[in-house]
C-alpha cells in the first residue's frame, strides 16, 4: 500500500520536533492518521454515508482504542503527508496499510504486524489468462508505487512494469486495456477486483505481506509498547480475528501468524454491505442521486478553496508590488535581493516550496497550522510572478510621467502612488485576472498539507465510486462558477480604468 515512501521520507523532515509521548491515561485523545480519500478497504468513507468513516483499519484502531483503555482521535493526511506529519507530531500514529519492509523500518518504527496478506494477480476476465509470476513476462503489469510488488516485479525484468498511486487507476486501465495484469495486496485485489464483473483474481497468493502501526523513528517508545499488547490481546480474544472475518479479510496468513485455525460463525456482514453498495451505485437514476448527495461535500471544499485563493491573491499583490517597486526604484542592495526572490521562488516547484513551509519551518520553531501555511504558501509563490508583472506594467509607463508629477511639486512617492502605479495596474490587470484562475486551481497543492478543498474532494469522490466522468464534470464546473465572477469584475475593472476623462455635459 506504500506510495512514494522515498518522496516522503526524504522531503527533509527526519529531524524535526519530537512528538510529545503518550501513555493510555492520557486526558487529552490519541491522535492517529490515515488517508481516507480512496483508500478501500483500509480507512474509506462509506459509500452510503460520506460522513461516516469506515473500514478494516478503521474498526481495528476503534477496538485498539477499547483494549488500550484510551481515547483515538482520527486525523485526515493525505498520502505523501503522513510519514512528515507524523515526524512533525501532528498525531502520534499511522495505519494506512503500510508493509513492514527493511526500506521502511529505516525512517520509521513499527508495531507488531496487526495484519498478514499476500500479493495477488488480476486479470481481465477476456483478456490473457496470466495465472504465475512467470506467465507475466513480456505482458504490462500494473502495480502501486513503492510496494513490496513493485520489488517482485523487479526481479522478472521482462515484465513491463506501470506503477500507479492510487489503486483506482490501477484497475480502470486494466479494464480499459492499457494492461494485461495487476500484481497488488490481498485487501485492494479483493476490494477493487473481486467487485468488478470484467475482473478475476486468479492463481496462488504469492509472497507474504505484513502491515504494521507506523510511529516516529525513535519515539513514542512507551505508546508503541501499549499498542503492541493491545494488538496482542486483540488476537488473543478473537476480536481481531471477529474484525478481519466481517471484512471478509481472514487470510491463511493471519491464521498462521495469529496462530489461530478456529473458524466462528461470523457473517462477512461489511464486505456484503460494501457490494451491495457498489452493485446500489448503477443505473442513471442511482448516479443522479449520488450527485445530488455531493454537492454539500462539493460546496464545502469549494468554499475553502476561495478562501485560500482570495488571501493567497492578497499577499501576492500586495507584496508583489512591492518587489517590483523595488527592482525599479529601490537601492542597489534591496533591488537585488528582490530579484533574488523572484528567480529563487520561480524556480524552485510549489510543491516543494508549501512542503518545507508546513514541515521544513517547524525546525527553527515555526509552526503554522495548515491553512495559514497554504495561504502563505501560494502567496509567497505567486507573489514572485505578480512581481515580474508589474515590474512591466512599470516600465511601461513614460517616463515623462513620472517627470511631469514631479513638476507639480510630487513627492517620488506621491509620484508613483498617483501616477504611475495606477497606470501600470491598468495595463497589468488582464495578466492579474489570468494569475488568479491559475492560483485557483493551483490550490489543490494544499491537500497535501491536510486541507480538504475542491480537488481532493474530487479525489476522494471519485475513486470511491469509480466515477471519474461525472464527478470530474461537477468539480469542473465548481471551479468555472468560482473563476467566472473574477474574469467578469476584472473586464468591468478594465472598461472602466479605460475610460478617458472627459467633462460631462
Amino acid at each position: 500500500m506504500a506510495r512514494v515512501w522515498a518522496l516522503a521520507i526524504l522531503v527533509g523532515v527526519a529531524g524535526l520536533s519530537s512528538v510529545p509521548s503518550h501513555t493510555a491515561q492520557a486526558a487529552d485523545p490519541i491522535r492517529w492518521a490515515a488517508d481516507a480519500s480512496a483508500d478501500v478497504p483500509y480507512t474509506f468513507h462509506d459509500l452510503k454515508d460520506q460522513s461516516r468513516l469506515t473500514g478494516y483499519e478503521y474498526d481495528l484502531m476503534q477496538e485498539l482504542g477499547r483494549h488500550m483503555g484510551a481515547s483515538l482521535e482520527f486525523v485526515q493526511n493525505d498520502w505523501d503527508g503522513l510519514i512528515p506529519g507524523l515526524q512533525r507530531g501532528l498525531y502520534a500514529m499511522v495505519i494506512c496499510g503500510i508493509e513492514i519492509t527493511p526500506e521502511h523500518a529505516e525512517g520509521i518504527d513499527f508495531s507488531a504486524p496487526y495484519y498478514m496478506t499476500s500479493e495477488r494477480i488480476v486479470v481481465r476476465r477476456n483478456g490473457p489468462q496470466l495465472t504465475r509470476l512467470e506467465d507475466l513476462d513480456g505482458h504490462v503489469v500494473g502495480t502501486i508505487k513503492a510496494t513490496q510488488a513493485e520489488r517482485i516485479l523487479a526481479d522478472h525484468p521482462q515484465v513491463q512494469v506501470r506503477t500507479y498511486e492510487e489503486e483506482t487507476n490501477v484497475f480502470m486501465d486494466l479494464v480499459n486495456g492499457r494492461t494485461d495484469a495487476i500484481l497488488i495486496d490481498g485487501p485492494i485485489a479483493q476490494y477493487y477486483g473481486a467487485t468488478n464483473p470484467a475482473l478475476q483474481i486468479v492463481g496462488e497468493p504469492i509472497g507474504k505481506v505484513a502491515y504494521g502501526i507506523a510511529f516516529g523513528k525513535g519515539r513514542n517508545a512507551a505508546l508503541r509498547e501499549q499498542v503492541n499488547t493491545a494488538l496482542a490481546a486483540m488476537m488473543k480474544d478473537g476480536s481481531l480475528h471477529r474484525i478481519l472475518a466481517r471484512w471478509n479479510l481472514w487470510t491463511p496468513e493471519m491464521a498462521h501468524y495469529a496462530e489461530d485455525s478456529s473458524t466462528p460463525d461470523i457473517a462477512p456482514t461489511e464486505w456484503q454491505a460494501y457490494v451491495d453498495a457498489q452493485q446500489g451505485n448503477a443505473g442513471w437514476s442511482a448516479r443522479v442521486k449520488r450527485y445530488v448527495g455531493f454537492l454539500p461535500l462539493l460546496g464545502k471544499g469549494a468554499v475553502l478553496t476561495l478562501v485560500v485563493s482570495l488571501l493567497a491573491m492578497v499577499l501576492a499583490v500586495g507584496l508583489g508590488l512591492t518587489l517590483a517597486l523595488l527592482r525599479i526604484y529601490g537601492p542597489a542592495p534591496l533591488a537585488s535581493l528582490a530579484a533574488l526572490y523572484v528567480e529563487v521562488v520561480r524556480g524552485t516547484p510549489l510543491l516543494i516550496q508549501i512542503l518545507f513551509i508546513f514541515y521544513g519551518l517547524p525546525e527553527f520553531g515555526i509552526n503554522l497550522g495548515p491553512f495559514l501555511a497554504g495561504v502563505i504558501g501560494l502567496g509567497l509563490n505567486y507573489a514572485a510572478y505578480e512581481a515580474e508583472n508589474y515590474r512591466a506594467g512599470l516600465q511601461s509607463v513614460a517616463r515623462g510621467q513620472m517627470e511631469a508629477a514631479l513638476a507639480l511639486n510630487m513627492t517620488h512617492i506621491q509620484a508613483l502612488r498617483f501616477v504611475v502605479v495606477p497606470q501600470a495596474f491598468r495595463l497589468v490587470m488582464p495578466v492579474m485576472t489570468n494569475d488568479f484562475i491559475s492560483l485557483l486551481k493551483d490550490s489543490s497543492l494544499v491537500s497535501v498539507i491536510t486541507l480538504t478543498e475542491l480537488t481532493q474532494t474530487y479525489i476522494r469522490l471519485s475513486s470511491t465510486y469509480f466515477d471519474y466522468f461525472g464527478t470530474g464534470l461537477m468539480v469542473g464546473a465548481a471551479y468555472l462558477l468560482l473563476g467566472l465572477p473574477f474574469v467578469r469584475l476584472a473586464r468591468m475593472a478594465e472598461k472602466k480604468l479605460a475610460q478617458p476623462h472627459t467633462r460631462r455635459r
